[in-house]
């Protein structure tokens, strides 16, 4: 109990005292995680439509590879990605190893099956007649989608909230791909991980607090602008 307090406490000194270490890793994990959210969510919206509008041969098989991409566990992506970014791998000579760039994919693979899932359910769960009606009043294939897009636009902002979650909370892959190098890969995950492995447990129950904090407010802003979209 008296760690708990201690961290809590830790926690509040180091935002207002406005700790330069602190306040470096936790823009740096919003910067990776937004990234990774947006190029996901660009890639996952876009193709996750594709599936959800069309009927071809394997859809079933596909859709099922997706809906386990949305489980698959944030070691073994990171190992996928380590093995792949390696030297000796196929993109080794980027060296993207041990850099944000590495971290950004690895994240963007996480959170790719989640909200490609999420877009699938989302517009499958239109009802078709809607499709009839909007292309009966002479919509090109392009206005279609973005009135679909439209009507599912409260399952696509949870999509949003569910990929961001699983990356900004990651450690697994993190760690694997960036290396948790201080000034230049250090995200609040890992350095809970390393302030724990240390016995620093009141620092790593603060960085922890600091995150629990900043996962709520973005979710939060995201809330906000689900519901005022469901009110409209």
């Amino acid at each position: 109990m008296d760690l708990i307090l201690e961290g809590i406490i830790q926690a509040f000194k180091l935002l207002f005292q406005g700790d330069p270490e602190v306040w470096r890793v936790t823009g740096f994990s919003l910067v990776v995680s937004f990234s990774a959210t947006a190029i996901s969510l660009i890639v996952g919206v876009s193709v996750g439509t594709v599936i959800g509008l069309t009927r071809f041969w394997g859809r079933r098989f596909l859709v099922s590879l997706i809906n386990t991409g949305m489980g698959a566990p944030p070691v073994v992506v990171g190992l996928i990605v380590s093995l792949f970014l390696w030297r000796s791998g196929p993109f080794g000579i980027f060296h993207l190893m041990y850099t944000p760039y590495a971290m950004i994919i690895a994240q963007f693979i996480i959170s790719l099956p989640i909200i490609m899932g999420f877009t699938v359910a989302s517009i499958q769960q239109i009802d078709p007649k809607l499709r009839m009606q909007i292309t009966a009043l002479g919509a090109s294939n392009l206005q279609m989608v973005r009135l679909l897009l439209t009507e599912a636009r409260l399952p696509l902002l949870a999509a949003v909230m569910a990929g961001f979650g699983s990356i900004i909370s990651e450690v697994g892959a993190s760690m694997m791909v960036g290396g948790n190098i201080l000034g230049q890969t250090r995200v609040l995950t890992t350095a809970i991980v390393l302030e724990n492995s240390k016995g620093q447990f009141g620092m790593a129950i603060a960085l922890g607090i600091i995150l629990m904090i900043l996962v709520y407010l973005v979710n939060l802003i995201l809330t906000v602008v689900q519901q005022r979209s469901k009110v409209r």
